[in-house]
């Protein structure tokens, strides 16, 4: 069994802690590091990471670029690709350089957990079996917010305040919080953290 150490690296602060709230709650005795790019991670005070969460889209160095290099640094860990973009050329390359499992966000968190699992046991894992996200997922969770509501959305997942999101939006404070509210209420999520993980999730944001 490998030990429950985990690198996260993605570019998105609120995916990355999303991604992590699911992980505390589904490993024992987790030990998470995050970084926002690959060079961050280079940096990491993680010595020996067993598992490497990477997305593609980074600032800098791209996630396919960086394989080589994490594989370099820690030879040991295995690296999966954690990634919206599921494009058939992506996953072909991202296993060919060294990855073990192309996962993508869309998949629910059980999923993603049950994929970490099984590499964590030595379990096979087929590669091509979690990477494409169920059909209509996103189409039906757009349905679910007003256009007002995707733009509140969208700023929130870049981290901004309520305040902010209405000096961009030429909203009030109290609208935004409404829309807030209601975005939460339509992803079934109850932080602004979880909609990230969510909204990423689910194909709604880039």
């Amino acid at each position: 069994m490998l030990p429950p150490r985990i690198l996260l690296i993605d570019d998105h602060a609120l995916f990355r802690c999303g991604l992590r709230m699911v992980l505390a709650a589904g490993i024992a005795d987790l030990e998470a590091a995050e970084a926002a790019s690959l060079e961050e991670a280079m940096r990491s005070p993680m010595e020996n990471p067993a598992l490497v969460l990477l997305d593609i889209q980074l600032q800098g160095l791209n996630g396919l670029e960086g394989i080589a290099l994490i594989r370099r640094k820690w030879p040991q860990a295995l690296v999966v690709i954690l990634s919206s973009d599921v494009a058939h050329q992506n996953v072909r390359l991202a296993l060919e350089r060294g990855a073990v499992a192309f996962v993508s966000k869309a998949e629910p968190a059980d999923k993603i957990l049950a994929v970490i699992d099984q590499l964590r046991r030595g379990l096979p894992v087929a590669p091509g079996s979690s990477m494409l996200a169920p059909a209509g997922d996103g189409d039906a969770s757009r349905q679910l917010l007003t256009p007002r509501q995707t733009e509140v959305l969208d700023l929130m997942c870049q981290g901004l305040s309520n305040k902010v999101i209405g000096r961009r939006l030429n909203l009030s404070e109290n609208t935004v919080r409404g829309h807030v509210q209601a975005v939460l209420a339509a992803l079934q999520v109850s932080s602004r953290s979880e909609a990230g993980f969510a909204a990423r999730r689910r194909g709604l944001v880039a």
